[in-house]
């Protein structure tokens, strides 16, 4: 798989969300770069620069992928992981893989229901409505922009332009076809470990009418130490709609990470 790679430090592996690519969580990289982080972005299957075969036709093949990727990338070394929306539930994943191996567990907008039928969301909720620049982009800009944007602004725009575009057009349509005719994890990755003790941080946004915020409430029993935060005027991309907010909450979630690393004897960062 595709990935690229920024500093040296703890590793923090961050998953993008479904038909995108790693360019979705760049704009966040500031934050880690400034706790001292070695970041890892991936591109998963069939998205971005990243392959798929014929083998990658479920969830569960793309999050075995990813944990395969992990163990060749960190090997015995403790490491964090970020995920957002599909990529959220791919990371939820790698924590009932890894266990104790990993340090801390962020989810932004993640998918909490697979079964898009049986989320609990609202209706597509637009707070402010620019039409000029909506008619200053071509037809396939507008419609992808307009199906997300909450508030509607340039520099909203821009950031939608430069972290999801870029992923909306690299994708390989075929894989994602195969991949969403088995998108539910075939067990919950809650169901197969015990609840997670680590730093996390779940942020949802009360405008996503992709994933919603409520059904991330049963979560919380599961991930015993979760900031859990609910973003108004923020739909399914708030780290775009509130990117001030967001950056603020990570560098929170990180902090809980570096205290938690403090006070873990050296010998023990091996897992």
């Amino acid at each position: 798989m595709h990935s690229v790679e920024y500093g040296s430090g703890t590793p923090l592996l961050l998953i993008h969300g479904f038909c995108l690519d790693h360019r979705l969580l760049l704009g966040l990289d500031p934050v880690f770069a400034a706790g001292g982080w070695r970041r890892v972005y991936l591109d998963l299957p069939g998205m971005g620069r990243s392959a798929a075969g014929p083998g990658i036709n479920s969830s569960d093949s793309v999050a075995e992928a990813v944990v395969a990727f992990a163990r060749k990338t960190f090997g015995q070394e403790k490491f964090a992981v970020l995920g957002n929306s599909f990529g959220g539930m791919i990371a939820r994943r790698l924590v009932a893989e890894f266990g104790d191996q990993i340090l801390g567990l962020a989810l932004l907008c993640p998918v909490a229901v697979a079964e898009h039928s049986l989320r609990d969301v609202t209706a597509q909720t637009v707070l402010h409505a620019d039409p000029v620049l909506l008619a200053g982009l071509d037809q396939w800009e507008a419609a992808e922009y307009q199906s997300m944007a909450v508030v509607q602004s340039p520099e909203n725009w821009v950031l939608f332009r430069d972290a999801v575009l870029p992923g909306l057009r690299a994708f390989d349509p075929a894989a994602i076809e195969r991949i969403s005719s088995t998108y539910s994890l075939a067990v919950e990755p809650e169901a197969r470990s015990a609840p997670f003790p680590g730093p996390t941080l779940i942020i949802t946004g009360r405008q996503d009418h992709v994933v919603g915020f409520r059904d991330h409430l049963a979560l919380l029993d599961h991930y015993v130490h979760a900031t859990f935060i609910v973003l108004e005027r923020a739909g399914h991309n708030a780290h775009l709609d509130q990117p001030e907010l967001t950056e603020a909450l990570l560098a929170e979630w990180l902090g809980r990470m570096v205290e938690k690393l403090a006070a873990t004897p050296s010998e023990t960062l091996l897992h």
